[in-house]
């Protein structure tokens, strides 16, 4: 087992919006743009940090919809012999995930086909009401394990986008870092326009502290796209790819809808992901 599969480990925590405990150090906001800076995570402290994680297309908009759908929690691992052998402890939960965007097959497990892929059309209640499930993705589960040493850990979405930003209003985190997932090693243009949303809505609360150019770049960008993001996603990497795939070409459309879903999400002390609330 790799250090990032070892248990994921964080603690919630809500601090009082304009409490004075918290804010012994002015606020500071970060948003991690690209793969290549999660490897440095591990290496820092997050004691008292905040991070949230987007996997717009699609692994935290699948999880957010399996929750949405009654599932009863997600345990996000990174790679597939971590999930493997983390059924045959679970034998009753589903295996979920995928590979160049299509669902994990036997040619890649060795004998089995995973029960689901990332497609969030697929978590419906009828497959997945009170079940546990494993997923590992090429992106979005990593990016999770990456964050094991911070205080909470957030799994968002557009889906349940008013949802994580009442959530971080309320709690007003000192330090917080919104983690966008990618595409491979490089930045996913619908991760940051996502992370940009939270940071225009909560950027009253960061202004007057550390901002990194990150956030700011982030926040500028999704005013820009926000009218029509189905637009905005023909103009991604990631997007044009699903797109081109005709079994997975109308998660893209349900993947930009806004705000459907009213609670926000969070990876607990047992390293499954459930609602919060």
């Amino acid at each position: 087992m790799t250090p990032i599969d070892k248990p994921l480990r964080v603690t919630l925590f809500f601090a009082r919006a304009g409490s004075s405990s918290p804010r012994m150090q002015r606020p500071k906001l970060e948003v991690i743009l690209s793969p290549t800076e999660l490897a440095a995570l591990p290496g820092r402290n997050l004691a008292d940090t905040v991070c949230v994680v987007f996997d717009i297309l699609r692994a935290t908009t699948s999880m957010i919809t399996a929750l949405a759908s009654g599932a009863e929690c997600i345990i996000p691992v990174a790679e597939i012999p971590a999930a493997l052998a983390l059924r045959k402890t679970h034998p009753d939960a589903l295996l979920a995930g995928e590979r160049n965007g299509l669902r994990i097959r036997a040619d890649l497990t060795g004998d089995i086909d995973f029960d689901l892929g990332n497609s969030p059309r697929e978590f419906v209640p009828s497959k997945v009401q009170g079940r546990t499930i494993i997923m590992s993705t090429t992106n979005g589960t990593r990016a999770i394990r990456a964050c094991a040493g911070a205080r909470t850990v957030l799994i968002s979405s557009f889906l349940n986008l008013r949802a994580t930003t009442n959530w971080l209003r309320d709690a007003n985190p000192a330090h917080l870092i919104l983690i966008c997932s990618g595409t491979v090693d490089e930045p996913a243009f619908e991760d940051i326009l996502a992370a940009g949303a939270v940071c225009e809505r909560i950027w009253p609360q960061y202004v007057g502290g550390h901002v990194s150019d990150s956030a700011e770049v982030a926040r500028r960008l999704y005013p820009l796209m926000q009218s029509n993001l189905v637009e905005a996603m023909k103009n991604c990497r990631n997007g044009r790819r699903l797109l081109a795939m005709p079994e997975v070409r109308d998660d893209v459309w349900f993947c930009v809808q806004r705000e459907t879903v009213s609670f926000a999400a969070c990876v607990g002390p047992d390293g499954a992901v459930r609602k919060l609330g």
